[in-house]
């Protein structure tokens, strides 16, 4: 089985847990993800051996694919979840950025809903369990559960479309689609693998396992090019004049309405197992039963039992409790690990939006801060094969006991360390920031537009001890301290032994430009409001300030107009993606004139100051008000390699690992505990996200340690953690005697020390 899993592994995977799922399955005849069967054939019975009836028949022979073994009915299988993963992942890939453009949230809540979003998604597969275990049999419940999956995605399409209703309305929808998508993804995922195990017949058991490699490379496939591919449906296209979010969405809609469609035209091919009752509800009930029995048992004449287990003997098979209690031994070690999930979640939010701060030129290509996510399936294809043909081995041969527990703190430890990364660039980002202002703070600077330097003055202020030059590129911003909220201040200007004075109110947490300009032969002053914080998502911002003595009309790409009246009179800004501007017009009552920008960068803010029209020509001068993004994209590149082989490390050997410590007829218990990881480590994101707001090196510094401290507990209950044979087990409990009461049964299991 371990030799199997290894070739499984081989093939490469993505970084979700339905990707590891192929793993279980492929390596046993139990059951997968709640969907029980027994050797993909004979479907498993509490009360015996018998095949059960069904709405087809489980010895239905269906065609073979190509005069193979391979039935044809798993073609519809595959096609089916490459579709359903590209839409999944593609659909999530710009939904944190969705969020922060789209709604205008800030970037807390954006992180908050994406992981409650994320939660929900492995929360919901225990409702597509029991639906299909107990009630409707995994054919129905895919095909009734992914009817939901459709309405979801075009609710979420509808809702991104910016002229339709106001933002109430878009949130509602989008809200309403995200649920339906989350119910819809989650209650698919544990039966659609199975569903395709069904399909082979007992003696095709080689062809089953080259099945399940041939289903996870296409969501492999699904996974990697849908989330390169949506953010430049995102970006790169535009509607309604911004990011076409209504087409990212939609695309990965249809891919969905395709994925419902082919897994219906294969129907006739199917073999359909009839829903046979389900186990992990069996578990809940027996642990419910052993603690509302003992509590009710607490007298000190009741003799007590060897295992707080033992107390649902009166309703529960010695079977049932014994396995049971082998499960909860490995769910005792799953405590520590949502934390692991709690960093790993955050490349869809955190990183996505630390990417926007950055420079994405890669010279060929521009890339979309979103699309970085594509690195991790991507880099999973890579590693597995490495790992389990390379380092493995390599690490056997130098006789070191790697053993899986050390693995996956291994791989804890690699994820910390691609956060405490992920805070050494958010620190250099933020040098390239507008300072953060308090109360009673402002921020000034001086655009000298005259032909001759300027000596500014502020009352009671220490300011600008240089005159300053005409058209000098202005330094950084000087901070005014207020006495309240907003303050009159007095202004002195001395230029060419003249001496001027203006007033102006500055209130707090604002910035200001003062500019000075000549003005019918005497100087003249402005007092502007700029930019507070760098343009999101990368965006450019560009205003302009119109130094002529007529009214302008300037053409920046083509579609945007912007009037600025005459005498040095300011635009609003403008938010343009990053390129180089050459192309643009400037109208005035004399003519039409070529305007050049040149290259607006990532992230920064430009004031462009229209001088003279001469020649034929445009004259202009730009000052960067705020600096552009200077830290490359690439160098996410490290933590998205740090992370993703933690990954390796750690999720697909705890999976494997918890696996071999548990009972056959346990192994989809253990998957349940595994998503709940999952999902309970986004939660944690989205209460730090919320409850405890910091800078986001900070954050990022406050997860290493979590991560750190808690691969800490984890080693060590590893160390004190003795693994065991299931087989064993089951050996030496039916050795054991009965106790006095009843049939309440004592278990000599390997306990652990802690």
């Amino acid at each position: 089985m371990h030799a199997l899993l290894l070739n499984l592994q081989a093939v490469g995977v993505s970084g979700t847990w339905d990707f590891y799922s192929a793993h279980i399955c492929a390596a046993s005849s139990t059951m997968l993800g709640w969907c029980t069967y027994n050797s993909w054939g004979n479907a498993k019975q509490q009360g015996g051996d018998d095949p059960p009836k069904g709405d087809s028949p489980l010895q239905k022979k269906s065609p073979k694919l190509c005069g193979s073994n391979y039935p044809l009915s798993i073609a519809f299988i595959v096609v089916n979840e490459f579709c359903e993963r590209f839409s999944y992942y593609g659909m999530r890939a710009v939904l944190t950025l969705y969020f922060l453009s789209f709604f205008h949230w800030d970037e807390n809540l954006s992180t908050a809903v994406y992981h409650a979003f994320s939660a929900l998604c492995y929360f919901t597969p225990v409702i597509g369990a029991i639906m299909a275990d107990s009630w409707l049999g995994k054919y129905k419940t895919i095909i009734y559960l992914s009817i939901v999956y459709v309405v979801g995605h075009l609710i979420k399409s509808v809702g991104a479309i910016p002229s339709l209703g106001n933002q109430a309305v878009h949130v509602v929808l989008s809200m309403v689609g995200l649920f339906l998508i989350a119910l819809g993804t989650g209650g698919i995922k544990p039966c659609v693998s199975a569903f395709g195990g069904d399909q082979f017949e007992e003696e095709h058991a080689s062809e089953r396992s080259k099945f399940f490699s041939i289903f996870y490379l296409s969501i492999n496939a699904g996974s990697l090019i849908s989330t390169f591919v949506t953010p430049v449906l995102r970006g790169d296209v535009k509607c309604f004049g911004e990011d076409c979010y209504a087409l990212a969405f939609g695309v990965p809609a249809a891919l969905m309405v395709l994925a419902l469609v082919v897994f219906i035209a294969g129907s006739g091919l199917y073999r359909k197992t009839p829903p046979q009752g389900n186990v992990l509800l069996e578990v809940c009930k027996c642990i419910s039963f052993a603690i509302k029995n003992r509590l009710k048992n607490r007298s000190r004449e009741i003799p007590k039992r060897d295992h707080w287990l033992d107390w649902a003997s009166e309703k529960y098979s010695k079977q049932l409790i014994g396995e049971v209690k082998m499960v909860t031994r490995v769910l005792f070690l799953f405590i520590p690990l949502p934390m692991f999930w709690a960093l790993f979640d955050q490349q869809g939010s955190r990183w996505t939006l630390q990417a926007t701060k950055m420079n994405a030129d890669f010279g060929i290509y521009v890339l979309q801060p979103d699309q970085m996510q594509f690195l991790n399936p991507l880099l999973i294809l890579v590693f597995i094969p490495i790992f389990d043909l390379g380092l493995y081995p390599l690490i056997n041969m130098c006789k070191l006991n790697f053993t899986p527990i050390r693995k996956m703190a291994t791989g804890m430890i690699l994820a910390g360390l691609a956060f405490g990364l992920a805070a050494v660039i958010e620190v250099k980002i933020n040098e390239t920031d507008m300072p953060r202002l308090v109360p009673k703070e402002s921020l000034i600077r001086v655009l000298n537009l005259a032909e001759n330097p300027v000596q500014v003055t502020i009352q009671d202020k220490d300011l600008f001890q240089q005159p300053v030059e005409s058209f000098q590129n202005p330094a950084e911003y000087s901070k005014l301290i207020l006495n309240g909220e907003q303050q009159s201040l007095h202004f002195t200007l001395q230029h060419q032994g003249l001496t001027l004075a203006f007033n102006y109110t500055v209130k707090e947490k604002s910035v200001y430009s003062l500019i000075v300009f000549e003005a019918e032969g005497s100087l003249s002053s402005r007092l502007i409001t700029d930019l507070e914080a760098k343009p999101e998502n990368g965006l450019a911002a560009v205003r302009f300030i119109n130094g002529l003595s007529q009214d302008v009309n300037l053409t920046i790409d083509s579609k945007r107009f912007i009037a600025v009246q005459k005498n040095y009179s300011a635009s609003e800004y403008s938010l343009l993606e990053r390129d180089i501007y050459n192309n643009g017009k400037c109208i005035t009552e004399t003519g039409e004139f070529p305007l050049e920008l040149g290259l607006l960068d990532f992230g920064a803010s430009y004031t462009v100051v229209i001088t003279n029209v001469s020649g034929g020509t445009v004259e202009t001068w730009k000052s960067e008000d705020i600096k552009a993004n200077n830290v490359h994209m690439a160098w996410q590149l490290p933590q998205y390699l740090l992370i993703s082989a933690g990954e390796v490390m750690f999720s697909i050997t705890g999976l494997a690992f918890s696996y071999s410590q548990s009972p056959a007829s346990m192994k989809s218990v253990l998957q349940a505990g595994w998503l709940l990881t999952v999902a309970v480590g986004n939660t944690f994101v989205l209460i730090v996200a919320e409850a405890a707001p910091m800078a986001q090196w900070a954050e990022f510094v406050l997860f290493t340690v979590l991560l750190f401290a808690v691969c800490i507990i984890f080693s060590i209950m590893g160390y004190f953690y003795v693994s065991v044979d299931p087989e064993d087990l089951e050996e030496k409990e039916e050795k054991r005697e009965t106790s006095s009461r009843g049939n309440m049964i004592g278990l000599v299991t390997q306990k652990t020390k802690l």
